[in-house]
């Protein structure tokens, strides 16, 4: 290696150390007056934005912002690990060191004298020694699972984790006639439902189990629920987008806008998806 690729190499691996310099400096006195302010609780919502922002750019396949989005990603750790180090109890030296450990633990048909064939495989042994270092042997076997996850989220995990096991239907058309079977117990209770009053919790409960038994047709079909929901939302946003820009053409707005019209205006947009 050269003199100049040697350079290279050590100003890139200071690059992570002058972030964290720059955030002490933040925090310091004479600093940010925001970022001094700043608690691990304060900065829960930051740190739930940039991650979806991170997913947004991978779905969408934008590779350069994703390097953006990532940048975003790494302050938050790096703010987090500063107000421990702070706290004079740990830092972001003990983060990385903690999760290198735990790979490592955690890969032992790379790192020792394990065997783990297929990613079937290493994901088995994973769960082994995750339940081991967390002393969940004795817990409830789905202890855990997805804590703190958005509930679409948790309902994939608990899921996929209650199937390895083999807890899980044969095949997606017995998931499908479940759907059917929830549909219709949805029916039967919103029958009930007095117009205008708040719905009940027998119907919320129906409707969470109508959610939860299609989040289950979509992993079995390997079909990622919150990307396709993502999908969904992004497909809603265009089409509302294109009634609204017809709205605005024929001199109409949303507001004054009646339902017949918006349905026929959300129809073309529709086809014209189609054709496109």
């Amino acid at each position: 290696m050269t003199d100049e690729e040697l350079m290279n190499c050590a100003e890139k691996e200071r690059q992570v150390e002058r972030l964290r310099e720059i955030m002490t400096r933040l925090r310091a006195p004479g600093g940010c007056p925001w970022d001094a302010e700043q608690t691990h609780e304060s900065l829960v919502s930051n740190l739930i934005e940039e991650a979806y922002e991170t997913v947004d750019t991978i779905q969408r396949g934008d590779r350069e912002h994703l390097k953006e989005e990532l940048g975003d990603l790494l302050l938050q750790v790096v703010f987090h690990s500063e107000l421990e180090r702070e706290a004079g109890n740990w830092d972001l030296d003990e983060v990385a060191r903690g999760i290198s450990e735990k790979l490592v633990r955690r890969h032992p048909h790379v790192f020792s004298q394990s065997e783990a064939g297929d990613s079937e495989a290493v994901l088995k042994q994973w769960d082994e020694i995750k339940r081991a270092e967390k002393g969940d042997e004795e817990e409830p076997f789905l202890h855990g699972v997805g804590k703190g996850l958005p509930a679409l989220l948790r309902a994939a995990k608990l899921q996929k984790k209650a199937s390895k096991v083999g807890f899980d239907w044969p095949d997606a058309a017995g998931i499908l006639e479940k759907v059917e079977e929830e549909l219709e117990e949805t029916r039967v209770e919103l029958a009930k439902h007095v117009e205008g009053e708040p719905a009940g919790a027998a119907l919320a409960g129906e409707i969470g189990d109508l959610l939860f038994v299609v989040v289950n047709l979509a992993r079995k079909l390997g079909i990622d629920p919150e990307v396709a929901l993502e999908g969904t939302n992004v497909k809603f946003m265009d089409r509302f987008g294109a009634v609204e820009s017809g709205l605005k053409a024929a001199g109409q707005s949303l507001e004054d806008a009646d339902l017949g019209e918006m349905e026929r205006r959300w129809q073309l947009a529709k086809e014209r998806g189609r054709i496109a």
